[in-house]
């Protein structure tokens, strides 16, 4: 199999369009998918701090509303703490293919801009600190640098503390 070269474009995603619909600057990382590789695999090869590779969850509320939470490839949502701070009686992790319905997008390749359907979002607070980002950008193996505040501005991303280290 032919290697991927890193620097490659990537053809357009969903994702991809709507942040360069908006000017967002971002920068564009390709990899090599492994299933339930995680955001531990992403970030040993492309030589990333896992801390900064975010996760882009879809969970639902006890009425099955759905909702995404973005996290730090490094530490698990505590779904107490965030059902508290959201309001919600009880917060789950989507099924898969339920996940993939809401976002259009596939597990493992989830990205919280361009979803099919729009959900609220909540972004660990902590992430809001860190200089840059990498995020899924709309297909396996493929993740996209760039500012966290991006998420705030353009997804109205709301700020909440639920994270626990893994």
């Amino acid at each position: 199999m032919a290697k991927k070269d890193k620097n490659a474009h990537v053809s357009e995603t969903p994702a991809t369009q709507m942040l360069r619909a908006h000017k967002v600057e971002f920068t564009e990382h390709p990899y090599d998918y492994v299933e339930h590789g995680g955001t531990e695999e992403s970030a040993r090869q492309l030589g990333l701090d896992e801390h900064a590779v975010v996760k882009t969850l879809v969970m639902q509320d006890q009425d099955a509303k759905p909702l995404i939470v973005l996290m730090h490839g490094d530490c698990k949502v505590s779904t107490k703490n965030l059902a508290r701070q959201i309001g919600a009686k009880s917060v789950e992790p989507c099924k898969p293919e339920v996940a993939n319905r809401h976002s259009g997008y596939l597990v493992g390749g989830t990205s919280p801009f361009g979803t099919k359907r729009k959900m609220p979002v909540y972004i660990e607070e902590t992430i809001l600190a860190l200089p840059r980002i990498a995020i899924n950008g709309g297909r396996r193996g493929y993740l996209v640098q760039l500012a966290p505040e991006v998420c705030t501005r353009l997804l109205d991303a709301r700020p909440v503390h639920c994270a626990l280290a893994e």
